[in-house]
This record gives structure tokens, C-alpha cells and sequence, in this order.
């Protein structure tokens, strides 16, 4: 019976890996063993950094829209609570842009939020 050789598979897992190392520094890319490492821990972060990136745009959205809402004499949480109150469902990310290239319609928002308030 002849012996099974496995040069082919592990060949063809360690260029895998090597492409997916393709553009890290020294021996990160061209050393399977820290390359291994390397590509593990990129694609942890990648992983993380997909949900992390939800929170910072959220974060930006919530800031450029107190700033507009400040512009008119409100707060962001009097602003959200006034569209709450007037029955506006418009999420942030719409509100923030716009807060940034339509200022007359948020300033529509604006004074209907006021108006809800009393």
C-alpha cells in the first residue's frame, strides 16, 4: 500500500494563508507560522471592528445632529423626545444629513419638534 503524501494540501492551506497575509510587514508575510498568527488575528478584528464600526457612525450621526438642533435653541435629547412627542419617526442617519446639507427641512423638524414640546 503506498503512504499518503500530504505536501499538496499543506501547500495549498500555507498559500492561503500567505495571500491573505499579502501586505503586512516583515516576516508576517512570507513566514507560515506568523503569518498564521498575523491572519487570525486581522480577521478577529475585522470581525469586531464590523460591529464597532455601527457604534462610531451612530456616535457622529448623534453629534452633528445636536449641533444642528443647538443651532435652534435645543438639545439633542429635547429634540429626539419633541419628534417622539409630534409622532416623527425619522431615524439619525437621515436627521444628520439633514442637519448637514438641508437646513431649511431640519428646521422644518425643528420647529415641529418645539411646537410638540409646548
Amino acid at each position: 500500500m503506498a503512504r499518503i503524501k500530504r505536501g499538496v494540501t499543506s501547500h495549498a492551506r500555507h498559500k492561503k494563508v500567505l495571500k491573505l497575509a499579502k501586505g503586512f510587514r516583515g516576516r508576517r508575510k512570507n513566514t507560515i507560522r506568523t503569518a498564521m498568527a498575523a491572519t487570525d488575528k486581522s480577521s478577529q478584528n475585522a470581525y469586531k471592528d464590523r460591529r464597532r464600526k455601527k457604534r462610531v457612525f451612530r456616535s457622529l450621526w448623534i453629534q452633528r445632529i445636536n449641533a444642528g438642533a443647538r443651532q435652534h435653541g435645543l438639545t439633542y435629547g429635547r429634540l429626539m423626545d419633541g419628534l417622539k412627542k409630534a409622532e416623527i419617526d425619522v431615524d439619525r442617519k437621515v436627521l444628520a444629513d439633514l442637519a448637514a446639507q438641508e437646513p431649511a427641512a431640519f428646521e422644518a423638524l425643528v420647529s415641529k419638534a418645539k411646537a410638540a414640546l409646548g
